[in-house]
């Protein structure tokens, strides 16, 4: 079994210590040669200024091709489309197209009334631009709007591919038989475009375990035994082990790409990728 193709998601610095930490982990990466990285948007937007300085700053000084979140939320399709065009003058040729997080304190998505209503009208402009490849979001599990039903989030993925998204990623999820079952259903539904799953090695239990929730990301009773049978002591070996785990599962069911969620902290993906014979390839130099 060959090595993985990669790529791995951070989020911008809202502090000087987060800046060290950012860079800390893109340093430590991007010697493993990702095929592409990815920044991520705060919820509500929050974060536009300090992913866009993220995108440009990760592009120029380390040389790797950065995918910028670009979202629906809080914006005209005017200033949306302004964020996209400064990203191209800035050399970036990736976005990862999403509708977004509603605002915090807001119940749901509401639309600008003058911007996009969902995802896949980003996608249709982007795509109209002609200057970017477009990767999008994907759900294993159902969304939480998807209201129980396993096939919308299929009809949603489809949709976006219709828009013009050349690619997608998929939110994390505990166990590789939700991905190959929501493969199977993409593959039944014509879905033929590439499906990237997403990986979230557990950095801590507790936190991804929260987080997981409030996505609407089943927890397996399994998972919450191990971990409190591994303890506190036992818990990094355990996350480890099942995250390795999990990847050559999904390895050995024909996946060759993986994306994971660094959370900036790239030691355990470091460790994993080196598991799975993804390892660095020459010492890094900046390029600026």
């Amino acid at each position: 079994m060959s090595a993985p193709r990669v790529s791995f998601e951070f989020f911008p610095p809202r502090s000087l210590e987060a800046s060290f930490r950012l860079w800390d982990t893109v340093r430590a990466l991007a010697p493993l040669r990702p095929t592409f990285v990815s920044v991520t948007y705060g919820a509500g937007g929050t974060t536009r200024k300090l992913t866009h300085e993220a995108v440009t700053t990760i592009g120029k000084n380390y040389g790797l091709n950065v995918a910028a979140h670009l979202t629906c939320v809080d914006a005209s399709r005017a200033e949306t489309l302004e964020i996209a065009q400064s990203y191209a003058e800035a050399g970036v040729t990736e976005l990862v197209a999403l509708r977004g997080d509603p605002p915090k304190g807001a119940d749901r998505f509401t639309a600008h009334p003058e911007g996009f209503a969902d995802a896949c009208e980003l996608i249709a402009a982007l795509k109209e631009t002609g200057q970017f490849t477009l990767r999008v979001g994907a759900y294993p599990d159902p969304h939480p709007e998807a209201k129980g039903d396993p096939l919308a989030d299929v009809r949603w993925l489809a949709r976006k591919f219709e828009a013009g998204a050349d690619s997608a990623i998929t939110q994390f999820f505990f166990e590789p038989d939700t991905f190959f079952r929501f493969r199977d259903r993409c593959a039944a539904a014509g879905i033929s475009a590439p499906v990237i799953p997403g990986i979230l090695p557990i950095e801590n239990w507790t936190g991804v375990r929260k987080f997981a929730l409030r996505c609407g990301t089943p927890v397996p009773a399994w998972l919450d035994e191990a971990f409190d049978k591994a303890g506190p002591e036992g818990q990094d070996a355990l996350s480890r082990d099942l995250c390795i785990d999990l990847c050559r599962r999904l390895m050995a069911e024909g996946v060759e790409d993986l994306h994971f969620y660094t959370l900036n902290k790239p030691g355990l993906s470091r460790d994993i990728c080196a598991a799975l014979g993804v390892h660095p390839q020459g010492a890094l130099e900046d390029v600026a």
